[in-house]
């Protein structure tokens, strides 16, 4: 139930993405709750793709469809979340080479979301095939930030 909560206070604060981010977050600690349910959420989803990807759980093309397209709307979020004061904060994993290096972080970022967006498409194709060729490169980006800028 808590992560079905999570899950739709993400996607209810999608619609305040328009917003300067600053001004999504009263504090920095809702900037940090903000990122880490997005990211709670990606990696639900993440992981059901990945277990069908990797044979560990049986292939359902609406189930890995559904998953996609909830991770390619949801990994427009996180970044929002990354703002001024909430690089230090209860929980929080970033590294603060993240804040040093915002430009490489952006980039990281726009990758992950066309990486997850071929993900989307090859899910929506009902083939495995085209799962499996388009999760590696998705996984990929989300290691590459994971190995750079998150903290163990």
């Amino acid at each position: 139930m808590k992560k079905m909560i999570r899950a739709a206070a993400v996607l209810a604060a999608a619609a305040a993405v328009s917003l300067p981010a600053a001004a999504q977050f009263a504090k920095a600690e809702d900037a940090i709750n903000y990122r880490q349910s997005a990211f709670a959420v990606l990696g639900h989803h993440f992981g059901r793709l990945g277990a069908m990807a990797n044979g560990k759980m049986p292939f359902d093309a609406a189930v890995a469809a559904a998953d996609a397209d909830v991770i390619a709307a949801v990994a427009k979020l996180p970044a929002a979340g990354f703002v001024p004061g909430s690089e230090k904060g209860h929980g929080t994993k970033t590294k603060p080479e993240a804040w040093k290096e915002q430009a490489k972080v952006k980039e990281m970022d726009q990758k992950m979301v066309a990486e997850v967006a071929k993900l989307a498409t090859a899910a929506k194709s009902g083939n495995l095939d085209q799962l499996k060729a388009a999760f590696g490169p998705a996984a990929q980006t989300c290691k590459a930030c994971h190995d750079n800028y998150r903290a163990r």
